[in-house]
């Protein structure tokens, strides 16, 4: 089966990078979103508008992703699904989510929520830069390329 990349599509900046990669790769890629999203016109690239609602795109994202595919988000929880599905997941600022990784990020998380709750001001993340774009496409091709081989050396002969 061929890799499939699913982009988490409504606040993700790095889709164009994504899309140079998988029509690079010839990936069919999924851009799940919850309203109508303009998108490179191949046979490979698709566009999936779910219905409105917070976790819509991610319930669609879970329901179809498998065994080493790709998944673009920066949703921890998503994330979290698509591990526990043994899918890679990756952010757009170029951190590759793991099976390590996963715990600390949803507790992470998890104490940030906790914090806003109270009524404290947290800054949020820092600006989007070229660098996390150049770190993104590095990650994103690395992943791609060991699963690849990884399929290539479980073949059968």
């Amino acid at each position: 089966m061929a890799i499939k990349i699913y982009i988490d599509a409504d606040a993700c900046p790095v889709k164009e990078e994504t899309y140079k990669v998988a029509l690079r790769y010839g990936l069919q890629t999924f851009v799940v979103s919850n309203s109508f999203m303009q998108i490179p016109i191949s046979p490979q690239i698709a566009r999936i508008v779910v219905k409105a609602g917070a976790d819509a795109a991610d319930d669609w994202i879970a329901g179809h992703v498998i065994s080493g595919d790709v998944v673009v988000t920066n949703d921890i929880p998503l994330a979290a699904r698509v591990l526990a599905r043994e899918a890679h997941a990756v952010a757009p600022y170029g951190r590759a989510f793991t099976g390590d990784s996963i715990g600390m990020a949803l507790a992470q998380r998890s104490l940030m929520e906790h914090i806003r709750s109270t009524g404290e001001t947290t800054g949020g993340p820092p600006p989007f830069a070229p660098a996390d774009r150049s770190r993104f496409l590095q990650v994103l091709d690395q992943i791609i390329s060991r699963e690849r081989r990884r399929r290539l050396l479980s073949e059968p002969r």
